[in-house]
């Protein structure tokens, strides 16, 4: 299938700019470059019922976090709740970059979500994020009914750099005896930082994540020792097995494509629920240029559809 129109729309509107690469300017003028941009590409702000910013305790202070109830629910009822990590190569992006994602997320679910600004490289190297991502979605679940959600239904996700989070909270509450989590919902996770699939090759130039800046965000965020760690690649763990069912969503010219498929297949060999959808057409980051690209709308549909499912109570 060809890049979608839209999105070719994008990439070609990229190459144009006259905008740096991320790899040659700061980590904080990425940071500022990224979240400049965002407007462009996104569509309008929606309301939700309600949304406030508060903080979890972590292991190096506070970790910020944004709370929304989708529209439409009651204000006392205790609701489901998605805690979401957003994308960025552990280097950029924070709660606003991902405002839209997370408020249509909560309308579409009907649910809660709760996003978390995590500690980021090359100020804080490997596992900070990893620990203040666990350290959040224990918060939430010990602090469910000040924060008004359903401790019982918990899920975690995440695009990208959040969604290769997710995975690793998922493993790493398992492994730990809980709290349990009900569902994982993945938007083109990184998954394996040796970064050697053929996919690697293929789309690591001219479709939006080239290879310098994914080395860049790599470099970031860990030291070469830290590869094949599973907390950095999640495909590297020993065991996938017992962990909540997952909807993982791909880009079809992503150079994190076929790590997504992987890991995908990993989790069916492994007995894990998933639900796997590639966005044949489109490139990396789509998610959060539904101002745009239409599919971005319809992957949040989809993304909302099966965190609603897993929601349902369980019959009696």
């Amino acid at each position: 299938m060809p890049v979608d129109p839209q999105m070719q729309g994008v990439i070609e509107r990229v190459a144009k700019s006259a905008l740096p690469p991320f790899y040659t300017v700061s980590a904080d003028e990425a940071r500022r470059l990224y979240k400049e941009t965002r407007a462009v590409l996104s569509p309008s702000v929606p309301e939700v019922e309600a949304v406030r910013d508060l903080a979890a305790s972590g292991p190096a202070g506070p970790i910020p976090l944004r709370l929304y109830r989708g529209l439409g629910t009651a204000a006392g009822a205790p609701l489901p709740v998605l805690v979401f990590f957003h994308g960025g190569g552990w280097t950029i992006g924070d709660l606003d970059t991902h405002d839209i994602v997370c408020r249509t997320l909560a309308n579409k679910t009907r649910c809660a979500v709760i996003a978390v600004d995590y500690r980021m490289g090359p100020e804080h190297k490997f596992p900070a994020a990893v620990e203040d991502c666990i350290a959040a979605t224990r918060w939430v679940a010990k602090q469910a009914t000040v924060l008004g959600v359903d401790a019982a239904r918990i899920a975690v996700g995440g695009d990208s750099a959040g969604g290769n989070l997710a995975t690793v909270v998922a493993i790493a509450l398992r492994d730990a005896g809980g709290p349990a989590l009900v569902f994982q919902a993945l938007a083109y996770p990184a998954t394996d930082q040796r970064m050697g699939s053929a996919s690697h090759a293929k789309f690591g130039e001219g479709y939006l994540l080239t290879r310098n800046n994914l080395l860049w965000f790599r470099d970031n965020y860990l030291s070469p020792g830290d590869y094949d760690d599973w907390r950095a690649s999640p495909i590297r763990a020993a065991d996938l097995a017992r962990l909540p069912p997952a909807h993982i969503i791909t880009a079809g010219y992503d150079p994190l494509l076929d790590e997504g498929r992987a890991y995908s297949d990993r989790l069916v060999a492994a007995g894990v629920p998933v639900l796997y959808e590639c966005f044949e057409g489109m490139a990396h980051g789509f998610l959060t240029m539904g101002g745009v690209v239409a599919a971005a709308n319809h992957a949040l549909y989809r993304l909302g559809q099966s965190l609603a499912q897993a929601f349902k109570p369980a019959r009696a």
